[in-house]
């Protein structure tokens, strides 16, 4: 399967518009935002869990990031309520699933194959601060490497943001919206410009929240090895 796979192209899709697909594992239906394979994907999707359902338990071969959009996800490891961010590198293993019921963000196969860093941060928790020289944007880093930068960002209402983005970026509006290339994103709507573009966008009258990760598409893009 092939979704958005033309990555340098500009992508969009508005998630909650969309219907929820069931997956192998019964309670636990997504939205495909991008995707290249089969049920082994280099994949980016939002995930519902119903309450009570769960996967079994599986190793990560080429990683998991996700981000808790409602709810509260779980597995052996602890419980992440809403705002959660989690890295789970390649050769990681656990048994997610959700007692309560819980809504995610998730990208599959997207990590340096010899990437071992774990990460867990409760962003509930923590500060944002002003980005320098972006006036009416605030940051709360989440993740930063050679290859990426994941963050969150807060940017006020009616705030021009304009930004390079060399090695290219995704932006996932968690509350509030923007506007950009003449169309409008709300919460759940999903963005990707290619390696060598630049963002232009104003928020809206109530400013937005976005998860935001750039310059990753500046690394080789395939499916996963079968």
């Amino acid at each position: 399967m092939e979704l958005n796979a033309d990555f340098s192209r500009r992508a969009a899709v508005h998630a909650a518009r969309l219907p929820w697909v069931k997956s192998p594992m019964a309670g636990v239906e997504r939205r495909m935002l991008d995707r290249i394979g089969d049920e082994v994907a280099r994949a980016t999707s939002v995930v519902r869990y119903a309450p009570g359902s769960h996967f079994s338990p599986h190793v990560h071969g080429g990683g998991e990031e996700f981000l808790v959009l409602e709810g509260v996800f779980q597995d052996e490891h602890g419980d992440y309520p809403v705002g959660s961010y989690v890295r789970n590198p390649p050769t990681s293993r656990h048994e997610p699933g959700s007692a309560p019921g819980c809504t995610i963000l998730v990208k599959l196969w997207q990590f340096d194959p010899d990437d071992r860093t774990e990460i867990r941060i409760d962003t509930g928790r923590e500060s944002f601060h002003a980005a320098t020289g972006r006036p009416g944007v605030e940051i709360l880093p989440l993740y930063r490497d050679a290859r990426e930068d994941v963050r969150l960002e807060r940017w006020a209402p009616g705030a021009a943001v304009e930004l390079a983005v060399p090695g290219g970026i995704e932006i996932f509006v968690l509350d509030g919206g923007f506007r950009e290339g003449g169309e409008d994103f709300g919460a759940h709507s999903w963005l990707r410009l290619p390696d060598g573009t630049a963002l232009r966008a104003r928020s809206g009258e109530a400013g937005c929240r976005v998860w935001i990760k750039t310059g990753h598409l500046a690394q080789p893009i395939g499916a996963p090895a079968p």
